[in-house]
């Protein structure tokens, strides 16, 4: 075969790939709407979202859609079963401000939060420095606990599950609110303590328990895990998305911080180890 005809076949060659290559990326894309940050999200689920607009999680929207030049849009659905396969993989929305690190479920972006599990106990009294579920002070104490939430084990291992109080894990939150009952039954002595997810109980407690504090349980050693890494959750595939949003993540990292940190989330570092916020 001539030189010219090699020449001209590795040209096709690279074309024809390139083309693909572009198809794949438009394919891609083309499921991201370019008119609006299209949100998936739960219409009840302060102090993270709801449909006024008052979640810390609305304000991260705002923010990305901002930066953006786009308006925020939201596709509500309760945070329950068939949640993101309704909204996120129905194509209906485009993104989940908040999503465990790992899950299969979703492509994760990178992290913009690493919080934990806390334990919420009056700020007097005995129990206010306790910082393990296996502190002897908790021995006999009437704990809440959210039925099927990784502390659960830990207070079944410390001996404390049989008298805890159960509050139900997977409820649509505009009938029920397992975490603000968790607290007024606090607040009013019915438990001693009460174990929430941080991202929610510290917000809840700062706004509006004063006489409680929210301590992040970042000392248990054993199984299972209580610290998380908080990612955002785009469909997978959709790798054109998630560079941008972690580009986002990476330059606005300050703002971010500032929103959690006015929202009463608990931070803590990237291994989990020590809060950000030591006054908080």
């Amino acid at each position: 075969m001539p030189a010219w005809a090699d020449i001209f076949a590795a040209a096709s060659c690279a074309a024809l790939l390139c083309s693909l290559a572009g198809a794949g990326q438009a394919q891609t894309s083309d499921l991201v709407s370019k008119t609006a940050f299209r949100v998936c999200a739960d219409p009840a689920n302060l102090p993270l979202s709801d449909d006024q607009g008052e979640g810390y999680e609305n304000r991260l929207a705002e923010l990305f859609a901002r930066e953006l030049g786009l308006p925020v849009e939201y596709t509500w659905y309760p945070m329950a079963t068939g949640f993101i396969r309704n909204t996120l993989r129905a194509n209906r929305c485009d993104v989940v401000m908040g999503y465990a690190q790992g899950d299969e479920m979703v492509l994760n972006t990178n992290h913009y939060l690493t919080s934990s599990y806390v334990l919420v106990v009056p700020r007097e009294g005995p129990l206010a420095g306790v910082e393990t579920l296996s502190d002897p002070a908790l021995q006999g104490r009437r704990i809440g606990i959210v039925a099927g939430s990784p502390p659960a084990t830990h207070l079944a291992r410390a001996g404390l599950i049989g008298i805890a109080r159960s509050y139900p894990l997977m409820v649509d939150r505009r009938h029920d609110s397992p975490a603000e009952d968790m607290l007024s039954d606090l607040a009013s002595g019915e438990t001693a303590a009460a174990i929430l997810w941080g991202p929610i109980g510290g917000p809840l407690v700062k706004v509006g328990y004063p006489g409680l504090k929210a301590v992040p349980l970042i000392h248990e050693e054993l199984p299972p895990r209580m610290v998380y890494r908080i990612t955002m959750g785009v469909r997978p595939g959709d790798k054109v998305w998630q560079r941008k949003l972690n580009s986002l993540i990476r330059r606005h990292r300050g703002e971010i911080d500032a929103i959690l940190r006015e929202a009463g989330v608990p931070r803590l570092n990237d291994m989990g180890t020590a809060v950000l916020d030591a006054g908080q």
